[in-house]
Protein backbone atom coordinates (compact mmCIF):
# COMPACT_ATOMS: atom_id res chain seq x y z
CA UNK A 1 0.00 0.00 0.00
CA UNK A 2 1.55 3.35 -1.44
CA UNK A 3 0.99 6.70 0.78
CA UNK A 4 1.47 9.96 -0.01
CA UNK A 5 2.61 12.52 2.66
CA UNK A 6 0.45 15.46 3.19
CA UNK A 7 1.64 18.86 1.23
CA UNK A 8 0.60 22.49 1.00
CA UNK A 9 -0.19 23.87 -1.79
CA UNK A 10 -0.89 27.61 -2.99
CA UNK A 11 -4.51 25.84 -5.16
CA UNK A 12 -7.16 27.24 -3.67
CA UNK A 13 -11.23 27.77 -4.47
CA UNK A 14 -11.24 28.82 -8.13
CA UNK A 15 -15.15 30.48 -7.60
CA UNK A 16 -18.04 29.81 -5.30
CA UNK A 17 -21.72 29.83 -6.51
CA UNK A 18 -25.31 30.58 -4.41
CA UNK A 19 -27.16 27.39 -4.79
CA UNK A 20 -30.47 28.96 -3.15
CA UNK A 21 -29.54 30.36 -0.12
CA UNK A 22 -28.91 27.46 1.97
CA UNK A 23 -25.91 26.04 -0.19
CA UNK A 24 -22.75 26.82 -1.87
CA UNK A 25 -20.94 25.21 -4.82
CA UNK A 26 -17.30 25.46 -4.59
CA UNK A 27 -15.86 24.71 -8.43
CA UNK A 28 -11.94 23.82 -8.29
CA UNK A 29 -9.02 23.29 -10.89
CA UNK A 30 -9.96 19.36 -11.59
CA UNK A 31 -11.10 16.04 -9.23
CA UNK A 32 -7.64 16.06 -7.14
CA UNK A 33 -8.33 19.70 -5.94
CA UNK A 34 -12.39 18.37 -5.48
CA UNK A 35 -11.09 15.46 -3.25
CA UNK A 36 -8.31 17.57 -1.19
CA UNK A 37 -11.36 20.41 -0.15
CA UNK A 38 -13.84 17.60 0.51
CA UNK A 39 -11.26 15.84 2.70
CA UNK A 40 -10.71 18.84 4.37
CA UNK A 41 -14.41 19.87 5.28
CA UNK A 42 -15.04 16.19 6.65
CA UNK A 43 -11.58 16.95 9.04
CA UNK A 44 -11.96 19.88 9.81
CA UNK A 45 -16.18 21.10 9.44
CA UNK A 46 -16.74 24.77 8.28
CA UNK A 47 -18.96 26.67 11.64
CA UNK A 48 -22.34 25.69 10.22
CA UNK A 49 -21.61 23.32 7.90
CA UNK A 50 -24.21 20.36 7.60
CA UNK A 51 -23.28 18.44 4.53
CA UNK A 52 -20.91 17.90 1.77
CA UNK A 53 -20.97 17.14 -1.36
CA UNK A 54 -18.33 16.28 -4.13
CA UNK A 55 -18.65 15.64 -7.71
CA UNK A 56 -16.26 16.26 -10.73
CA UNK A 57 -15.23 19.94 -10.14
CA UNK A 58 -17.22 21.04 -7.61
CA UNK A 59 -18.28 20.50 -4.04
CA UNK A 60 -21.30 22.02 -2.77
CA UNK A 61 -21.52 22.81 1.31
CA UNK A 62 -24.92 23.14 2.66
CA UNK A 63 -25.57 25.45 5.63
CA UNK A 64 -27.91 24.92 8.46
CA UNK A 65 -29.19 28.42 8.32
CA UNK A 66 -28.64 31.42 5.31
CA UNK A 67 -26.86 33.60 7.53
CA UNK A 68 -24.28 29.99 8.00
CA UNK A 69 -24.30 29.44 4.56
CA UNK A 70 -23.33 32.95 3.50
CA UNK A 71 -20.39 32.78 6.16
CA UNK A 72 -19.25 29.37 4.59
CA UNK A 73 -19.06 30.72 0.77
CA UNK A 74 -16.97 33.46 2.27
CA UNK A 75 -14.38 31.01 4.29
CA UNK A 76 -14.10 28.50 1.17
CA UNK A 77 -12.60 31.80 -1.07
CA UNK A 78 -9.88 31.70 1.61
CA UNK A 79 -9.29 27.92 2.10
CA UNK A 80 -5.61 27.12 1.16
CA UNK A 81 -6.15 23.34 -0.44
CA UNK A 82 -3.92 20.45 0.88
CA UNK A 83 -3.60 17.18 -0.86
CA UNK A 84 -5.38 14.41 1.36
CA UNK A 85 -3.85 10.81 1.59
CA UNK A 86 -3.92 8.75 -1.09
CA UNK A 87 -4.28 5.03 -0.44
CA UNK A 88 -4.29 1.80 -3.13
CA UNK A 89 -7.77 -0.22 -2.01
CA UNK A 90 -8.78 -3.64 -3.55
CA UNK A 91 -10.22 -4.45 -6.59
CA UNK A 92 -14.14 -4.79 -7.17
CA UNK A 93 -15.35 -7.31 -9.91
CA UNK A 94 -18.72 -6.72 -11.21
CA UNK A 95 -20.04 -9.04 -12.96
CA UNK A 96 -22.38 -7.79 -15.97
CA UNK A 97 -24.58 -8.87 -18.87
CA UNK A 98 -24.49 -7.03 -21.63
CA UNK A 99 -27.85 -6.51 -23.21
CA UNK A 100 -28.69 -2.97 -22.17
CA UNK A 101 -31.37 -1.04 -24.41
CA UNK A 102 -28.77 1.81 -25.33
CA UNK A 103 -25.80 -0.34 -26.42
CA UNK A 104 -26.97 -0.56 -30.08
CA UNK A 105 -26.81 3.81 -29.04
CA UNK A 106 -23.33 3.61 -27.46
CA UNK A 107 -21.22 1.67 -30.53
CA UNK A 108 -22.95 4.75 -32.74
CA UNK A 109 -21.70 7.42 -30.00
CA UNK A 110 -18.21 5.93 -29.69
CA UNK A 111 -17.62 4.53 -33.21
CA UNK A 112 -16.86 1.30 -31.74
CA UNK A 113 -18.98 -2.38 -32.29
CA UNK A 114 -20.99 -3.47 -30.07
CA UNK A 115 -18.40 -5.93 -29.21
CA UNK A 116 -15.86 -3.44 -29.45
CA UNK A 117 -18.02 -1.25 -26.76
CA UNK A 118 -18.44 -4.43 -24.50
CA UNK A 119 -14.28 -4.78 -25.06
CA UNK A 120 -13.54 -1.45 -24.22
CA UNK A 121 -15.84 -1.00 -20.91
CA UNK A 122 -14.57 -4.66 -19.43
CA UNK A 123 -10.75 -4.01 -20.52
CA UNK A 124 -9.57 -1.12 -18.23
CA UNK A 125 -9.49 -0.83 -14.92
CA UNK A 126 -12.08 1.70 -12.95
CA UNK A 127 -11.73 3.73 -10.08
CA UNK A 128 -14.85 5.29 -7.61
CA UNK A 129 -14.33 9.36 -7.72
CA UNK A 130 -17.10 10.49 -5.64
CA UNK A 131 -20.50 8.90 -5.06
CA UNK A 132 -24.02 10.35 -5.79
CA UNK A 133 -27.36 10.32 -7.16
CA UNK A 134 -28.47 7.20 -4.72
CA UNK A 135 -27.27 5.04 -2.17
CA UNK A 136 -24.63 2.46 -3.79
CA UNK A 137 -24.45 4.80 -6.88
CA UNK A 138 -20.28 5.36 -7.34
CA UNK A 139 -19.13 7.50 -10.39
CA UNK A 140 -16.23 5.82 -11.81
CA UNK A 141 -13.49 7.02 -13.95
CA UNK A 142 -11.98 4.72 -16.59
CA UNK A 143 -8.45 4.87 -17.74
CA UNK A 144 -9.06 6.43 -20.76
CA UNK A 145 -11.90 8.00 -22.38
CA UNK A 146 -13.11 5.56 -25.27
CA UNK A 147 -16.28 5.45 -23.90
CA UNK A 148 -16.95 9.05 -22.78
CA UNK A 149 -20.71 9.67 -24.35
CA UNK A 150 -23.63 12.30 -23.47
CA UNK A 151 -26.21 11.95 -21.56
CA UNK A 152 -29.95 11.08 -23.19
CA UNK A 153 -31.75 13.83 -23.76
CA UNK A 154 -34.82 12.99 -21.91
CA UNK A 155 -33.95 11.02 -18.53
CA UNK A 156 -36.15 7.65 -17.91
CA UNK A 157 -38.86 7.98 -15.42
CA UNK A 158 -37.78 4.55 -14.30
CA UNK A 159 -34.18 2.47 -14.84
CA UNK A 160 -34.29 -0.78 -13.36
CA UNK A 161 -32.02 -1.61 -10.52
CA UNK A 162 -28.77 -3.31 -11.53
CA UNK A 163 -28.42 -1.56 -14.70
CA UNK A 164 -24.76 -0.43 -15.76
CA UNK A 165 -24.61 2.76 -17.35
CA UNK A 166 -22.56 5.60 -19.11
CA UNK A 167 -23.16 8.98 -18.50
CA UNK A 168 -20.08 11.45 -20.02
CA UNK A 169 -16.65 10.30 -19.18
CA UNK A 170 -18.14 7.99 -16.10
CA UNK A 171 -19.44 4.70 -15.33
CA UNK A 172 -21.86 3.14 -12.63
CA UNK A 173 -24.42 0.90 -11.54
CA UNK A 174 -27.80 1.90 -10.62
CA UNK A 175 -28.87 0.04 -7.18
CA UNK A 176 -32.54 0.34 -7.38
CA UNK A 177 -35.20 1.47 -9.79
CA UNK A 178 -35.31 5.33 -10.05
CA UNK A 179 -35.18 8.17 -12.73
CA UNK A 180 -31.88 8.27 -14.65
CA UNK A 181 -30.52 9.78 -18.06
CA UNK A 182 -27.80 7.45 -18.67
CA UNK A 183 -27.17 5.36 -21.22
CA UNK A 184 -27.82 1.40 -20.19
CA UNK A 185 -25.22 -0.76 -21.99
CA UNK A 186 -26.01 -4.09 -19.31
CA UNK A 187 -27.16 -5.14 -16.18
CA UNK A 188 -25.84 -6.53 -12.69
CA UNK A 189 -26.64 -8.88 -10.32
CA UNK A 190 -24.41 -7.48 -7.60
CA UNK A 191 -25.76 -5.07 -4.82
CA UNK A 192 -24.73 -1.99 -4.70
CA UNK A 193 -26.67 -0.91 -1.66
CA UNK A 194 -27.06 -3.36 1.41
CA UNK A 195 -27.91 -1.98 4.77
CA UNK A 196 -27.51 -5.01 6.52
CA UNK A 197 -23.39 -5.18 5.60
CA UNK A 198 -21.15 -3.19 8.02
CA UNK A 199 -20.33 -0.64 5.29
CA UNK A 200 -23.82 -0.18 2.81
CA UNK A 201 -22.16 0.49 -0.69
CA UNK A 202 -20.35 -2.20 -2.24
CA UNK A 203 -17.96 0.44 -3.82
CA UNK A 204 -16.21 3.78 -1.87
CA UNK A 205 -14.71 6.45 -3.33
CA UNK A 206 -11.01 5.63 -4.05
CA UNK A 207 -12.19 1.72 -4.64
CA UNK A 208 -11.03 -0.10 -7.97
CA UNK A 209 -13.41 -1.58 -10.25
CA UNK A 210 -14.05 -4.35 -13.41
CA UNK A 211 -16.53 -5.11 -15.01
CA UNK A 212 -16.90 -8.98 -16.51
CA UNK A 213 -18.90 -10.15 -18.77
CA UNK A 214 -21.09 -13.00 -18.37
CA UNK A 215 -24.03 -15.11 -19.85
CA UNK A 216 -26.45 -14.44 -17.34
CA UNK A 217 -27.12 -12.34 -13.98
CA UNK A 218 -26.63 -14.11 -10.56
CA UNK A 219 -28.60 -12.26 -8.15
CA UNK A 220 -27.02 -12.61 -4.22
CA UNK A 221 -30.10 -12.73 -2.29
CA UNK A 222 -30.79 -10.20 0.36
CA UNK A 223 -31.28 -10.51 4.10
CA UNK A 224 -34.73 -9.07 5.37
CA UNK A 225 -34.36 -6.74 8.02
CA UNK A 226 -38.03 -5.55 7.76
CA UNK A 227 -40.18 -6.49 10.79
CA UNK A 228 -43.79 -7.96 10.10
CA UNK A 229 -45.77 -5.03 9.36
CA UNK A 230 -48.67 -6.63 10.72
CA UNK A 231 -47.16 -7.56 13.74
CA UNK A 232 -48.15 -5.52 16.68
CA UNK A 233 -49.31 -5.95 19.94
CA UNK A 234 -49.38 -2.24 21.62
CA UNK A 235 -51.39 0.71 21.55
CA UNK A 236 -51.45 2.67 17.92
CA UNK A 237 -53.40 2.80 14.38
CA UNK A 238 -54.24 0.30 12.27
CA UNK A 239 -54.18 1.13 8.20
CA UNK A 240 -57.49 0.28 7.26
CA UNK A 241 -56.98 2.04 3.80
CA UNK A 242 -53.57 3.70 2.82
CA UNK A 243 -54.95 5.85 0.45
CA UNK A 244 -52.91 6.19 -3.14
CA UNK A 245 -50.03 6.81 -0.86
CA UNK A 246 -49.28 7.45 2.56
CA UNK A 247 -45.63 6.72 3.90
CA UNK A 248 -43.80 7.72 7.51
CA UNK A 249 -42.05 10.85 7.61
CA UNK A 250 -40.30 12.60 10.06
CA UNK A 251 -37.95 16.31 9.30
CA UNK A 252 -35.38 13.62 7.37
CA UNK A 253 -31.40 12.84 8.05
CA UNK A 254 -28.89 15.22 7.65
CA UNK A 255 -25.18 14.33 6.62
CA UNK A 256 -25.43 11.57 4.83
CA UNK A 257 -24.44 12.79 1.42
CA UNK A 258 -21.43 11.38 0.54
CA UNK A 259 -23.09 8.13 0.99
CA UNK A 260 -25.64 9.17 -1.86
CA UNK A 261 -28.63 9.46 0.62
CA UNK A 262 -30.80 12.60 0.46
CA UNK A 263 -32.59 13.86 3.59
CA UNK A 264 -35.40 12.92 2.39
CA UNK A 265 -38.74 13.96 5.31
CA UNK A 266 -41.85 15.66 5.14
CA UNK A 267 -42.28 17.60 1.95
CA UNK A 268 -44.23 19.87 3.55
CA UNK A 269 -42.69 20.88 7.42
CA UNK A 270 -44.56 23.32 8.69
CA UNK A 271 -47.79 20.68 8.42
CA UNK A 272 -45.77 18.39 9.73
CA UNK A 273 -44.21 20.28 12.78
CA UNK A 274 -47.98 21.68 13.56
CA UNK A 275 -49.30 18.67 13.73
CA UNK A 276 -46.64 17.29 16.02
CA UNK A 277 -47.45 20.21 18.19
CA UNK A 278 -50.82 19.56 18.42
CA UNK A 279 -50.84 16.58 19.97
CA UNK A 280 -47.68 17.45 22.34
CA UNK A 281 -44.79 15.72 20.49
CA UNK A 282 -41.02 16.94 19.66
CA UNK A 283 -41.38 18.58 16.49
CA UNK A 284 -39.24 15.52 14.86
CA UNK A 285 -41.65 13.00 15.94
CA UNK A 286 -42.69 10.63 13.02
CA UNK A 287 -46.10 11.05 11.44
CA UNK A 288 -47.88 9.85 8.10
CA UNK A 289 -47.50 11.85 5.13
CA UNK A 290 -51.07 10.95 2.82
CA UNK A 291 -51.46 12.47 -0.75
CA UNK A 292 -55.30 13.11 -1.85
CA UNK A 293 -57.95 12.09 1.04
CA UNK A 294 -58.97 8.62 1.46
CA UNK A 295 -56.73 7.29 4.28
CA UNK A 296 -58.33 5.55 7.03
CA UNK A 297 -56.94 4.12 10.31
CA UNK A 298 -58.54 3.03 13.28
CA UNK A 299 -57.16 3.17 16.88
CA UNK A 300 -56.07 0.49 18.66
CA UNK A 301 -56.76 1.93 22.42
CA UNK A 302 -57.33 5.12 22.62
CA UNK A 303 -55.10 7.64 21.15
CA UNK A 304 -54.47 11.84 20.43
CA UNK A 305 -54.68 12.53 16.74
CA UNK A 306 -54.14 15.85 15.06
CA UNK A 307 -54.35 16.40 11.13
CA UNK A 308 -52.60 18.98 9.83
CA UNK A 309 -51.97 19.79 5.86
CA UNK A 310 -54.84 20.36 2.73
CA UNK A 311 -57.94 20.86 3.88
CA UNK A 312 -60.04 18.28 3.76
CA UNK A 313 -63.57 16.90 5.80
CA UNK A 314 -62.65 14.37 8.87
CA UNK A 315 -64.65 11.70 9.67
CA UNK A 316 -64.72 9.48 12.67
CA UNK A 317 -66.76 6.22 12.28
CA UNK A 318 -67.68 4.50 16.01
CA UNK A 319 -67.49 0.95 16.01
CA UNK A 320 -70.54 -1.49 14.94
CA UNK A 321 -72.58 -2.98 17.94
CA UNK A 322 -74.99 -5.02 19.06
CA UNK A 323 -78.52 -4.52 21.18
CA UNK A 324 -77.90 -6.43 24.21
CA UNK A 325 -81.89 -6.75 24.26
CA UNK A 326 -81.60 -8.26 20.71
CA UNK A 327 -79.87 -11.72 21.00
CA UNK A 328 -78.39 -12.59 17.87
CA UNK A 329 -79.00 -9.39 16.22
CA UNK A 330 -77.13 -8.33 13.13
CA UNK A 331 -74.58 -5.72 14.05
CA UNK A 332 -75.70 -2.28 13.78
CA UNK A 333 -73.67 0.94 12.23
CA UNK A 334 -71.58 3.00 14.82
CA UNK A 335 -72.39 7.05 14.96
CA UNK A 336 -69.71 9.02 12.59
CA UNK A 337 -69.32 12.71 13.69
CA UNK A 338 -66.31 15.45 12.04
CA UNK A 339 -63.95 16.98 13.89
CA UNK A 340 -61.63 19.78 12.53
CA UNK A 341 -58.84 19.96 10.83
CA UNK A 342 -55.08 22.09 13.18
CA UNK A 343 -56.95 20.56 16.28
CA UNK A 344 -56.02 17.49 18.94
CA UNK A 345 -59.08 15.20 19.08
CA UNK A 346 -59.11 11.32 20.60
CA UNK A 347 -59.99 9.10 18.80
CA UNK A 348 -61.08 5.92 21.12
CA UNK A 349 -60.12 2.55 20.57
CA UNK A 350 -61.96 0.68 17.76
CA UNK A 351 -62.65 4.34 16.05
CA UNK A 352 -61.87 5.10 12.52
CA UNK A 353 -60.70 8.30 11.32
CA UNK A 354 -61.08 8.77 6.88
CA UNK A 355 -59.63 11.23 5.59
CA UNK A 356 -61.53 12.95 2.55
CA UNK A 357 -60.41 14.44 -0.43
CA UNK A 358 -58.31 17.79 0.23
CA UNK A 359 -60.62 20.86 -0.85
CA UNK A 360 -57.30 22.46 -1.87
CA UNK A 361 -53.91 21.40 -1.39
CA UNK A 362 -52.17 18.00 -1.49
CA UNK A 363 -50.47 16.22 1.03
CA UNK A 364 -51.82 15.94 4.73
CA UNK A 365 -50.45 14.84 7.80
CA UNK A 366 -51.45 12.69 10.74
CA UNK A 367 -50.11 13.27 13.97
CA UNK A 368 -50.59 10.82 16.75
CA UNK A 369 -49.20 11.57 20.24
CA UNK A 370 -45.91 9.98 21.09
CA UNK A 371 -45.05 9.67 17.13
CA UNK A 372 -45.17 6.79 14.93
CA UNK A 373 -42.49 4.29 16.48
CA UNK A 374 -41.51 2.24 13.72
CA UNK A 375 -37.44 1.36 13.31
CA UNK A 376 -34.59 4.68 12.80
CA UNK A 377 -32.70 3.93 9.76
CA UNK A 378 -29.69 6.03 9.53
CA UNK A 379 -31.21 8.19 12.13
CA UNK A 380 -34.46 9.15 10.60
CA UNK A 381 -37.59 7.05 10.63
CA UNK A 382 -38.37 8.94 7.23
CA UNK A 383 -39.39 7.06 3.57
CA UNK A 384 -36.99 7.92 1.23
CA UNK A 385 -38.97 6.64 -2.16
CA UNK A 386 -35.63 7.52 -4.35
CA UNK A 387 -33.20 5.26 -2.56
CA UNK A 388 -35.87 2.83 -0.95
CA UNK A 389 -34.32 3.81 2.81
CA UNK A 390 -36.60 3.63 6.09
CA UNK A 391 -40.38 2.09 6.30
CA UNK A 392 -42.32 1.08 3.12
CA UNK A 393 -45.73 2.45 1.64
CA UNK A 394 -48.05 1.39 4.37
CA UNK A 395 -50.40 -1.32 3.36
CA UNK A 396 -54.24 -2.60 4.55
CA UNK A 397 -54.26 -4.38 7.83
CA UNK A 398 -50.27 -2.98 8.78
CA UNK A 399 -49.94 -1.41 12.67
CA UNK A 400 -48.14 1.71 13.49
CA UNK A 401 -46.89 1.38 17.39
CA UNK A 402 -47.33 4.48 19.11
CA UNK A 403 -43.92 6.02 20.89
CA UNK A 404 -42.50 8.16 23.12
CA UNK A 405 -41.67 11.24 21.42
CA UNK A 406 -43.76 13.43 23.60
CA UNK A 407 -42.50 17.08 24.72
CA UNK A 408 -44.95 18.07 27.02
CA UNK A 409 -47.42 16.86 29.50
CA UNK A 410 -50.70 18.75 27.63
CA UNK A 411 -51.72 18.74 24.38
CA UNK A 412 -51.64 22.08 21.99
CA UNK A 413 -54.62 24.76 21.17
CA UNK A 414 -56.15 24.66 17.56
CA UNK A 415 -54.42 26.51 15.41
CA UNK A 416 -54.99 29.01 11.98
CA UNK A 417 -53.58 27.04 9.19
CA UNK A 418 -52.04 28.82 5.88
CA UNK A 419 -53.77 29.07 2.54
CA UNK A 420 -53.13 26.08 0.26
CA UNK A 421 -52.93 25.98 -3.56
CA UNK A 422 -56.55 25.62 -5.07
CA UNK A 423 -57.26 26.44 -9.03
CA UNK A 424 -55.20 29.60 -8.37
CA UNK A 425 -51.58 29.57 -9.59
CA UNK A 426 -49.31 29.11 -6.87
CA UNK A 427 -45.57 31.62 -7.10
CA UNK A 428 -42.84 29.97 -5.90
CA UNK A 429 -39.37 32.23 -5.15
CA UNK A 430 -36.61 31.17 -7.28
CA UNK A 431 -32.95 32.58 -6.29
CA UNK A 432 -31.00 32.14 -9.98
CA UNK A 433 -28.36 29.66 -10.64
CA UNK A 434 -25.94 28.38 -10.08
CA UNK A 435 -26.41 27.12 -13.34
CA UNK A 436 -28.37 30.49 -14.92
CA UNK A 437 -25.58 31.52 -17.14
CA UNK A 438 -26.19 28.07 -19.63
CA UNK A 439 -29.44 30.27 -20.37
CA UNK A 440 -29.87 33.41 -22.18
CA UNK A 441 -32.02 36.23 -21.05
CA UNK A 442 -35.42 35.28 -22.89
CA UNK A 443 -34.76 31.66 -21.17
CA UNK A 444 -34.60 33.28 -18.05
CA UNK A 445 -37.85 35.76 -19.20
CA UNK A 446 -39.69 32.24 -19.74
CA UNK A 447 -39.47 30.89 -16.97
CA UNK A 448 -40.89 33.18 -15.12
CA UNK A 449 -43.46 34.84 -17.15
CA UNK A 450 -45.14 31.19 -18.24
CA UNK A 451 -47.30 29.10 -15.99
CA UNK A 452 -46.26 25.65 -15.81
CA UNK A 453 -48.13 22.67 -15.50
CA UNK A 454 -47.88 19.94 -12.57
CA UNK A 455 -47.73 16.58 -14.67
CA UNK A 456 -48.70 13.01 -12.87
CA UNK A 457 -45.20 12.00 -13.65
CA UNK A 458 -44.76 13.94 -10.13
CA UNK A 459 -43.71 12.33 -7.22
CA UNK A 460 -41.64 12.86 -3.77
CA UNK A 461 -38.25 12.91 -6.09
CA UNK A 462 -39.38 15.83 -8.39
CA UNK A 463 -42.25 17.66 -10.21
CA UNK A 464 -41.77 17.08 -13.85
CA UNK A 465 -43.28 20.51 -15.08
CA UNK A 466 -45.33 21.20 -18.41
CA UNK A 467 -45.07 23.82 -20.49
CA UNK A 468 -42.65 26.04 -23.66
CA UNK A 469 -39.19 24.26 -23.39
CA UNK A 470 -36.53 26.55 -22.14
CA UNK A 471 -33.23 26.51 -24.72
CA UNK A 472 -30.13 26.47 -23.66
CA UNK A 473 -26.72 28.79 -24.67
CA UNK A 474 -24.34 26.29 -24.50
CA UNK A 475 -23.48 23.05 -26.07
CA UNK A 476 -22.32 19.86 -24.11
CA UNK A 477 -22.43 18.27 -21.09
CA UNK A 478 -22.10 19.79 -17.38
CA UNK A 479 -20.10 17.24 -14.95
CA UNK A 480 -22.18 15.96 -12.43
CA UNK A 481 -22.80 18.10 -9.08
CA UNK A 482 -24.28 18.24 -6.13
CA UNK A 483 -27.67 19.55 -5.86
CA UNK A 484 -30.58 19.68 -3.56
CA UNK A 485 -33.90 19.82 -2.81
CA UNK A 486 -35.39 23.22 -4.67
CA UNK A 487 -33.25 22.97 -7.49
CA UNK A 488 -34.92 23.67 -10.69
CA UNK A 489 -32.93 21.51 -13.06
CA UNK A 490 -33.21 21.81 -17.11
CA UNK A 491 -32.55 18.52 -19.13
CA UNK A 492 -31.85 19.07 -23.00
CA UNK A 493 -35.27 18.95 -24.08
CA UNK A 494 -35.71 22.04 -22.09
CA UNK A 495 -38.72 21.33 -19.21
CA UNK A 496 -38.20 22.05 -15.67
CA UNK A 497 -37.97 19.15 -12.98
CA UNK A 498 -37.96 21.13 -9.06
CA UNK A 499 -36.21 18.79 -6.87
CA UNK A 500 -38.42 17.32 -3.82
CA UNK A 501 -37.15 15.63 -0.91
CA UNK A 502 -36.16 12.65 -2.31
CA UNK A 503 -34.03 13.93 -5.15
CA UNK A 504 -30.72 12.61 -6.02
CA UNK A 505 -27.94 14.34 -4.46
CA UNK A 506 -25.65 14.91 -7.44
CA UNK A 507 -27.14 15.62 -11.26
CA UNK A 508 -25.74 16.68 -14.37
CA UNK A 509 -28.35 19.10 -16.09
CA UNK A 510 -27.76 22.87 -15.23
CA UNK A 511 -30.09 24.32 -12.35
CA UNK A 512 -31.10 27.28 -13.86
CA UNK A 513 -32.76 28.26 -10.11
CA UNK A 514 -33.24 27.40 -6.64
CA UNK A 515 -36.94 27.83 -4.85
CA UNK A 516 -36.53 29.30 -1.95
CA UNK A 517 -36.24 27.10 1.17
CA UNK A 518 -39.11 28.78 3.00
CA UNK A 519 -41.39 27.92 -0.44
CA UNK A 520 -40.84 24.36 -0.31
CA UNK A 521 -43.43 23.69 1.67
CA UNK A 522 -45.69 25.45 -0.39
CA UNK A 523 -44.60 23.84 -3.76
CA UNK A 524 -45.16 20.32 -1.57
CA UNK A 525 -49.14 21.20 -1.75
CA UNK A 526 -49.29 21.63 -5.49
CA UNK A 527 -51.75 19.32 -7.15
CA UNK A 528 -51.08 16.64 -10.14
CA UNK A 529 -52.69 19.24 -12.44
CA UNK A 530 -51.77 22.36 -10.77
CA UNK A 531 -50.20 25.09 -12.49
CA UNK A 532 -47.17 26.58 -10.76
CA UNK A 533 -45.60 30.61 -11.83
CA UNK A 534 -41.57 31.20 -10.47
CA UNK A 535 -40.83 34.40 -9.31
CA UNK A 536 -37.07 35.13 -9.59
CA UNK A 537 -35.50 37.01 -6.01
CA UNK A 538 -32.08 37.63 -5.70
CA UNK A 539 -31.63 37.15 -1.84
CA UNK A 540 -28.03 35.10 -2.12
CA UNK A 541 -24.87 37.01 -1.81
CA UNK A 542 -22.28 37.91 -5.01
CA UNK A 543 -19.24 35.21 -4.50
CA UNK A 544 -17.69 36.78 -7.84
CA UNK A 545 -14.87 37.44 -6.54
CA UNK A 546 -11.59 35.39 -7.79
CA UNK A 547 -8.85 34.79 -5.15
CA UNK A 548 -5.46 34.82 -7.20
CA UNK A 549 -4.15 31.44 -7.45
Amino acid sequence: METAMHTTTAKKVLSVRPVGTRAVLAELDGLQDVLALQDMLYKSPLPGQVDVLAAAETVMVVGESAAATRAIGAQLLELELTIPEVTDSGLVVIDTVYDGDDLADVAELTGLSMDGVIAAHTGQIWTVAFAGFAPGFGYMVGENEALTVPRRSSPRTAVPAGSVALGGQYSAVYPRRSPGGWQLIGRTGARMWDLDRAQPALVRPGDRVQYRAVREVVTAAAQDSQTDPDHHTGPGLRILNPGAQSLIEDLGRRGFGPLGVSAAGALDRASLRRANRLVGNSASAAAIETVNGGLTVEAVGDQVIAVTGAPTTLTIQSPSWVDSDDDGGEPQPGSRRTVPMAAPFALLDGEALTLGAPESGFRNYVAMRGGVDVPEVLGSRSADTMSGIGPAPLVIGQELPAGDATESTAVGSPELQPGFPGEDVTVLDVVPGPRADWFDQAALDSLTSQDWLVTPQSNRVGMRLDGTPLKRIREGELPSEGTMAGALQIPPAGLPVLFLADHPITGGYPVIGVVRDEHLDRAAQVPIGGRIRFRFIHDSPDFSKTPEK
